[in-house]
């Protein structure tokens, strides 16, 4: 139960981490035409869970997770690296090492232990959010699966979120997607429990020509 506790209040929207500000290039595909209603929005999200950035995450997350809890800060730093390498443009990068960032500053001043500063000085720089959460649940005994399927839930909230602000659906509506969703996401790190990095793909090419286009978008709520 603590563990389900401690998963609250680390993927909650008030954690610090300023997700609120970035839309994974959800915005530009709104703007584009490509999400407009309830159904094409699960589709987007569906398609980026399971063939892009979501199998992905829980790949990386898992992975560091298990070298967190081996305390191997080498492989730790190598996860990392490939995760920031992984992001395929200068937003994505941004959201990613940003957010990983001030996840693991504020679990390290919040939740401290030895093993979080561990993990810290492993990371001194740029860290990939999933391997932020991965590396911050191993160092407080949190299992890797169950970290992964709140973490994905948790983007998944967030960016139906960015969707409500966006206006193509409403509050309801994006209820409705995160609560179908959710077998997904939990599904997905169970898959990915067995997989290395060097199962790391995406096939969401659309999303990435997307997100690469929102950095020149005229008018925009969102970072990325």
């Amino acid at each position: 139960m603590g563990d389900a506790v401690t998963l609250l209040a680390w993927l909650s929207p008030a954690f610090p981490v300023g997700g609120y500000a970035y839309s994974h290039g959800l915005e530009q595909a709104v703007e584009d035409g490509e999400v407009s209603d309830e159904a094409s929005l699960e589709a987007w999200l569906r398609d980026a869970l399971a063939l892009g950035f979501g199998r992905n995450d829980a790949i990386l997350l898992q992975a560091a997770h298990r070298a967190a809890a081996a305390g191997d800060a080498a492989a730790l730093a190598e996860v990392n690296d490939l995760a920031l390498a992984f992001a395929p443009t200068k937003e994505l990068h941004l959201e990613t090492s940003q957010q990983g960032r001030s996840f693991l500053d504020a679990v390290r001043a919040a939740w401290p232990n030895e093993r979080v500063n561990g993990v810290a000085m492993a990371l001194p720089g740029a860290v990939a959010y999933p391997v932020a959460v991965g590396a911050a649940a191993a160092a407080h005994g949190i299992d890797a699966r169950e970290t992964a399927a709140a973490f994905l839930v948790a983007v998944a909230q967030a960016l139906v979120s960015a969707a409500v602000r966006l206006a193509p659906i409403g509050q309801t509506a994006g209820a409705r997607i995160v609560a179908r969703l959710a077998p997904l996401a939990r599904s997905l790190p169970d898959e990915a429990s067995a997989l290395s990095i060097d199962d790391l793909a995406n096939a969401t090419f659309r999303l990435d020509l997307g997100s690469a286009r929102h950095e020149t978008q005229y008018t925009r709520l969102f970072r990325s």
